[in-house]
C-alpha cells in the first residue's frame, strides 16, 4: 500500500468512526446499536491494521488524543482506562488540564488512538446511561437517600471493572487470531509505539490505587449492566498481510 493508499485507508476508517459515533453517541442509541457499532469499530481497526506491511508500520508516525472528563477527581473510566489503550495497542496517561481537570491523553498510531478515544466516549456514555437506568430500580430505591451516593459510585465501578476484564480477554483473543495468520503485527507495533513513547521523555508516576468503600449490592449490579456491554469485536478470521 503506498502513502496515497494508507492515507485514503486511514481517511476511510476516521469516517466510518465518525457515523458510528454520530449514531451511538451524539444522538443517542439503543443498547444494541451501540454493541452492534463497538464490535464494528474494532472489526475495521483490524482489517486496516492487516492491510499495512511491516514496513509502513514502522515508519507510521505516532500521535496524541485527548479525551476530557470534565471532572477534578477520580471517575469511573479511571478503572477502565488502561484496557482501553491496551486493547487499541496504544498508551495513555492520566493528567490535569489548565482548569484542574483530569484527562486522558492516549498515544499511539493514529488509527489506534482514534478507536481508543471512540470507545472511551462509548463506554463512558453507557456508564452514565445504564447508572440513570439503576436508578429507576426498586434495588436503587431500597438505600437510604444518605447511602446513594455509595451506590451509585459501586455500580459504576461494577460496570467498568467488568468491561475492563471483557475488554483484556477480547484483547487476547484478537491478538491470536491475528498471531495465526502467520504476521508479527502487534510485536511491530508495540515496539513502534514503545521506542516513540521513550522519546517523550514523561516523567509519569503510578496512581496509588487505595482501599474504597463500596455496596456490594450495587457493585454486583454495575457488573451485570457491564455484562451486556459485550463487545465482541475480533476479526473471525484473519487474512494473511503483507511482510
Amino acid at each position: 500500500m503506498d502513502q496515497s493508499s494508507n492515507l485514503a485507508a486511514l481517511d476511510k476508517l476516521k469516517a466510518r468512526i465518525q457515523a458510528l459515533r454520530a449514531k451511538t453517541i451524539d444522538n443517542g442509541c439503543t443498547e444494541d446499536e451501540a454493541l452492534s457499532a463497538a464490535a464494528k469499530v474494532a472489526e475495521l481497526l483490524d482489517r486496516y491494521d492487516l492491510s499495512l506491511t511491516d514496513v509502513e508500520i514502522r515508519e507510521a508516525s505516532c500521535e496524541q488524543r485527548t479525551f476530557e472528563t470534565h471532572r477534578k477527581k477520580r471517575v469511573p473510566l479511571d478503572d477502565c482506562i488502561g484496557a482501553i489503550a491496551h486493547f487499541c495497542d496504544c498508551r495513555v496517561w492520566r493528567e490535569k488540564n489548565h482548569a484542574g481537570e483530569a484527562r486522558f491523553v492516549f498515544f499511539g498510531l493514529r488509527s489506534d488512538i482514534e478507536v481508543a478515544h471512540y470507545l472511551t466516549e462509548l463506554i463512558d456514555s453507557a456508564v452514565r446511561s445504564e447508572a440513570g437506568r439503576y436508578k429507576t430500580t426498586r434495588e436503587y430505591q431500597a438505600f437510604r437517600h444518605n447511602e446513594r451516593h455509595l451506590a451509585n459510585a459501586s455500580f459504576a465501578l461494577g460496570m467498568v471493572a467488568y468491561i475492563a476484564d471483557r475488554l483484556t480477554a477480547m484483547k487476547a483473543e484478537r491478538d491470536q487470531v491475528i498471531q495465526n495468520s502467520g504476521r508479527a503485527l502487534v510485536a511491530v507495533k508495540a515496539a513502534v509505539v514503545d521506542a516513540e513513547f521513550e522519546k517523550l521523555d514523561l516523567k509519569l508516576r503510578a496512581q496509588r490505587g487505595g482501599s474504597r468503600m463500596v455496596s456490594m449490592a450495587a457493585y454486583e449490579a454495575g457488573g451485570a449492566a457491564g455484562a451486556l456491554l459485550a463487545i465482541n469485536p475480533g476479526i473471525g478470521s484473519a487474512r494473511s498481510g503483507r511482510k
